[in-house]
């Protein structure tokens, strides 16, 4: 081994052991993961204090509001590992464990316990893949680059194209000429997620003022997989979620492009997004109640909703003696769209107010 193969190892050693020691913006230690998403937590941070961000209604840094807590700080929280005379020790093997993502990537992992109670499966987990196959070191360890967002260029490495679409992988392939592909201009229009994420899960109403009282999530939101919803991104219509927060009885609402790891092979029927129940209210000047409160308990819509300018009315609660107590009012207080997302415009919404097809009607894809 050359002289500075030997020095590179003895710093990487140096590093892991002192990683969590040694704070990064005093130390001559530094590494390129430093200006990663993973460690800095700028994403979560951009989201919370940004234009019109949650802190507007908190007036509480985001340093503490404790929505930092799961960003790695060190190298350990991936791949220290304990032995069995329990000294630590690094391992490769351990980062790459699905178990090691989903100790913080909480959100997929509400994914697959909804998958497994509905009995689907997502077509990636089916086929045995993890995380690792998709996500590569940059999306990990950053490239030395500080990124803001996680929708920032060249944060992300997977894309559906790259096995799909003249990719040197096994994965069935894109097949622009089936008609579902051919309407939407071989899939120039849409993502396609807009047709092959199943759902997309939310953590409703999180009520953040009692989190900041108990320290605990558990039982101050609401989590459901029934919210499927579009935005514009980067030219295309795309799967998307909400973020819904409730402070003080006011309550914010951020929309933002959704990738749920809940994909499947066959894509939706056109009757499920044109035409479907809630554009048939909007078409009648009807707003799509996203959310409602019946015989104590809270229903969310049931279907795929378009995010435009007013046409959605919300039910927001507040948290009293343990109970969800619906707050007297359908709009939020603060409304943004974040990561770049724009909402649908007029001319969509026109398109999605059209009947195309049926259930029936929307062919088996041979690819995507």
């Amino acid at each position: 081994m050359r002289r500075n193969e030997i020095l590179a190892v003895i710093c990487g050693l140096f590093l892991f052991i002192h990683a969590g020691q040694v704070r990064a913006e005093d130390s001559c230690l530094t590494s390129y993961y430093q200006k990663s998403l993973h460690f800095s937590g700028k994403g979560m941070r951009y989201w919370y204090e940004g234009k019109n961000g949650f802190m507007t209604l908190t007036k509480i840094p985001y340093a503490q509001a404790g929505c930092n807590q799961c960003h790695a700080k060190s190298c350990d929280q991936c791949h220290g590992i304990e032995d069995k005379a329990g000294k630590m020790r690094f391992s490769v093997s351990e980062s790459r464990k699905e178990a090691t993502c989903l100790k913080c990537h909480e959100e997929e992992k509400l994914v697959m316990e909804f998958n497994q109670k509905a009995g689907n499966k997502d077509v990636h987990t089916a086929a045995k893949m993890s995380c690792l196959n998709c996500h590569k070191d940059r999306d990990i360890h950053g490239d030395g680059v500080a990124k803001e967002m996680l929708r920032d260029t060249e944060v992300m490495t997977p894309s559906c194209e790259g096995c799909h679409v003249g990719g040197k992988t096994k994965a069935p392939k894109f097949d622009p000429e089936i008609k579902p592909h051919k309407r939407h201009k071989k899939c120039t229009e849409l993502h396609c997620n807009a047709c092959h994420v199943r759902s997309t899960v939310t953590c409703y109403n999180c009520h953040f003022s009692e989190f900041m009282k108990t320290k605990n999530r558990d039982g101050n939101f609401i989590p459901t997989s029934d919210l499927f919803m579009l935005v514009n991104y980067q030219g295309k219509v795309t799967a998307a979620t909400a973020v819904v927060l409730v402070h003080n009885k006011k309550a914010f609402v951020s929309y933002t492009p959704y990738f749920t790891h809940n994909v499947m092979k066959k894509g939706r029927a056109c009757d499920e997004c044109h035409a479907n129940e809630g554009m048939q209210l909007v078409k009648t000047g009807k707003k799509i109640p996203v959310v409602t409160f019946e015989n104590g308990k809270v229903k969310f819509w049931s279907g795929v909703i378009p995010i435009a300018d007013n046409i959605l009315q919300w039910q927001f609660f507040d948290k009293h003696k343990g109970d969800w107590v619906p707050l007297d009012t359908e709009k939020p207080d603060i409304e943004r769209f974040t990561n770049s997302a724009t909402p649908l415009i007029e001319k969509q919404l026109k398109m999605l107010k059209v009947h195309f097809g049926s259930r029936s009607s929307a062919p088996e894809s041979n690819g995507k």
